[in-house]
């Protein structure tokens, strides 16, 4: 354990992150796991983004989101997997307490414009099946830059709230954190000091940004699903709910597990179950995202084609 000073002062300098596995013979094929899915999800995410910018029928506010969580996503996986990578090839596990910060920081505050972003799209659903009359003023292209720049600037905020609050905890030791990355639940087992302030903290913007979104993109869909029942033709109503399956199984699968991970900040000890809802958030999510949005859209495939096999766009 690294200290920065003797007797009751004494500050821990670093974190022994313990990661996924401590079996040498485990870690080399862990390496390649993981390495092949960062390359998979960049690539993923990334050829999303390409297609959306050179396919005009994506040229949508949908897609303008899409195109937004698709680098998140990339941004997302680039905090945790390299730093991980990095351990199974030197085996050194250490983290400087300051690196440590700065990747709580980016995690929550990609994680936090994810869950925004999420709720605008929902948002945007609601204006395109209920109110399509009025859609194309009520989502300009200076609303959904402003709806972007919005969610990002709330979760900037918070993120630096909540890393502000745990720098003011002190840490004394042990210093070891059984994890692969650091978070405000491992963090808060290791602090000397009361987390009181920073529990309530991290109750108030889990009410702020998870739950508040979450109902949101609830009631939105209340009111899709009530227009979508509405509409006679069942091929009407097969393309009007296709066009929200995907975003939906996106909330599903990013609240499920976000709120498994943050719902057991008091119990006594976390376990290997965690590690596995953080490969979850981190790795799985942003893996998946590109498959989800393009398995069920024709428009997103043929884009995608001609963006892999670099075909001009037909005339």
């Amino acid at each position: 354990m690294d200290l920065g000073a003797s007797g009751n002062n004494s500050v821990v300098t670093e974190f022994v992150l313990l990661g996924l596995t401590e079996s040498p013979a485990l870690q080399p094929i862990f390496f390649v796991i993981f390495l092949l899915a960062y390359v998979a999800t960049v690539g993923g995410n990334f050829s999303i983004l390409a297609a959306i910018l050179v396919e005009p029928k994506l040229h949508t506010p949908m897609y303008f989101f899409l195109g937004n969580l698709s680098l998140l996503d990339v941004g997302c996986i680039s905090v945790t997997v390299p730093a991980m990578l990095r351990q199974f090839l030197s085996n050194k596990k250490s983290i400087l307490y300051r690196a440590c910060i700065s990747q709580l920081f980016f995690f929550h505050f990609l994680a936090g414009v994810d869950c925004f972003l999420l709720t605008v799209m929902a948002y945007d659903r609601y204006l395109a099946i209920c109110q399509p009359l009025t859609y194309s003023t009520r989502m300009s292209r200076g609303i959904q830059q402003a709806l972007a720049g919005m969610s990002c600037g709330l979760s900037f905020a918070n993120a630096l709230t909540q890393t502000v609050a745990l720098s003011t905890l002190k840490f004394c030791g042990p210093n070891v954190i059984n994890h692969f990355y650091c978070d405000l639940p491992q963090l808060f087992q290791l602090s000397c000091s009361s987390i009181q302030f920073n529990e309530q903290l991290l109750f108030i913007a889990a009410a702020f940004m998870a739950v508040t979104p979450l109902v949101l993109i609830i009631v939105s869909y209340a009111h899709v699903v009530a227009a979508v029942l509405r509409i006679r033709s069942a091929e009407g109503r097969k393309k009007a709910f296709s066009t929200c399956g995907s975003h939906l199984t996106v909330v599903v699968i990013f609240y499920g597990s976000g709120i498994f991970n943050y719902m057991r900040l008091g119990s006594a000890k976390l376990s290997d179950k965690d590690k596995a809802v953080g490969i979850f958030n981190t790795i799985v999510n942003p893996m998946l995202n590109p498959i989800i949005y393009s398995l069920r859209n024709p428009d997103v495939q043929g884009a995608l084609r001609r963006v892999l096999m670099r075909r001009p766009l037909p005339k």
